[in-house]
């Protein structure tokens, strides 16, 4: 199946090619064709960013308690801590090509770059309805996963969805369809402060390689996944979107070997739902997934393919005073599986409820005060009886540029 969508995604670029060779000019007079014609570099270019800072312990009642993932600066030792230092260059270099690269000098609170994402999209139509992303970018597996983090309420990703792909993105081609009134429509979702996860087609299909961003391939056998989503709108304005998706591959964990033999590669699948109801001023946001993946077990000290599901429940309200945005919301969310990328495939049973509020003053600057109370299992060969109960107040504030 994975070779097959490779080999199909060849196919229509050499068609396309085939069917425009006609039209193109010679080989002496490509490169004056490449830019946007009328337009400089200052033009086709776009740079924006933001940063966030956040504190996390405030009415901390177990230092403990931490979730690696989540925050790297939860916990003991945690102090005011950069999550992110985002700045995004992009821009259509060409009529049906564009670009998007994004560095974090923020990685893991070391300051140090990286690459969150680097790709660009080849329009297969004069109206760029299909395209073919190349590079590296979030896999379409989940709403939240795919939602910026400049545009989430709650702090963290939940658990139960994000542990299917750390970071959210790997590298590999995803192929996205969307009708230009669809398009427009997923524009809208986001500009408007509505939320939106921004645009990745109504129909997704994709092969990546599947040990997600920053990493090296480790076997042979890429990843595909599939995703089914539309935004639609109602009467009275009213904005509602629904998704089915799913993704199945095999996954290399780093786990202690117990014996030389000890198996390294886990096959895993997933498939989940979502259901949007956009903040208009009232927004629900559900998501569940189910799946299969590799587990720590602790009775046994070995690692098991097991079942894994998780997901959550997200209400918010938009209260506007004067010039300012408050934004209250309340998130519960649950999850029960191993996290692949971790040591060990460390086993997690967490649930957690989150109640805060978002204040934007402007669209420049954000502030968001969240009260956690928390119930995490997180155990391994190294902590193989680890349970943490405790609470928290987590401030973060945003500068968006």
């Amino acid at each position: 199946m994975r070779n097959l969508f490779v080999w199909l995604i060849m196919a229509k670029l050499m068609m396309l090619a085939e069917l425009r060779a006609s039209s193109f000019m010679p080989i002496d007079s490509v490169m004056e064709d490449l830019p946007i014609v009328g337009k400089n570099w200052s033009e086709v270019v776009k740079f924006r960013g933001y940063a966030q800072l956040r504190y996390n312990r405030l009415l901390e009642t177990n230092p403990l308690l931490a979730c690696d993932q989540c925050d790297k600066s939860w916990g003991e030792n945690g102090g005011f801590f950069f999550r992110r230092i985002r700045m995004i260059f992009s821009g259509d270099i060409h009529e049906r090509i564009y670009f998007y690269i994004q560095p974090d000098f923020a990685s893991g609170g070391s300051h140090l770059a990286q690459i969150r994402d680097a790709y660009f999209d080849l329009a297969l139509d004069a109206k760029q309805e299909l395209r073919l992303r190349i590079g590296q970018s979030k896999v379409p597996f989940g709403y939240e996963n795919l939602q910026s983090s400049q545009n989430r309420i709650p702090l963290d990703r939940n658990d139960g969805l994000n542990s299917a792909v750390a970071n959210e993105r790997d590298i590999g081609l995803m192929l996205y369809f969307a009708p230009s009134k669809i398009r427009e429509r997923f524009r809208y979702l986001v500009s408007s402060g509505l939320k939106g996860s921004g645009d990745y087609g109504v129909l997704a299909i994709g092969a990546y390689n599947g040990q997600t961003a920053n990493q090296p391939e480790k076997n042979n056998s890429l990843h595909t996944v599939g995703r089914v989503s539309y935004p639609f709108e109602l009467g009275n304005g009213q904005f509602i979107e629904g998704s089915l998706q799913g993704y199945s591959g095999k996954f290399v964990i780093n786990r202690q070997m117990l014996v030389d033999d000890s198996p390294t590669e886990f096959r895993e699948y997933r498939y989940g739902a979502t259901l949007v109801v956009f903040p208009q001023p009232f927004g629900l946001q559900a998501e569940y997934n189910w799946g299969r993946g590799p587990e720590f077990n602790p009775t046994t000290g070995d690692i098991d393919n097991k079942p894994l599901e998780g997901g959550y429940l997200l209400a918010s309200y938009y209260v506007t005073s004067r010039k300012s945005l408050y934004i209250p919301f309340s998130r519960y969310h649950y999850y029960s599986g191993g996290k692949k990328h971790e040591f060990d495939a460390t086993k997690h049973r967490v649930k957690e409820w989150e109640i805060g509020v978002e204040w934007q003053p402007n669209r420049n600057f954000e502030l968001v005060a969240m009260y956690t109370v928390s119930d995490r299992t997180f155990e391994n060969s190294l902590n193989p009886s680890n349970r943490q109960r405790g609470s928290l107040l987590r401030l973060q504030a945003q500068v968006n540029f």
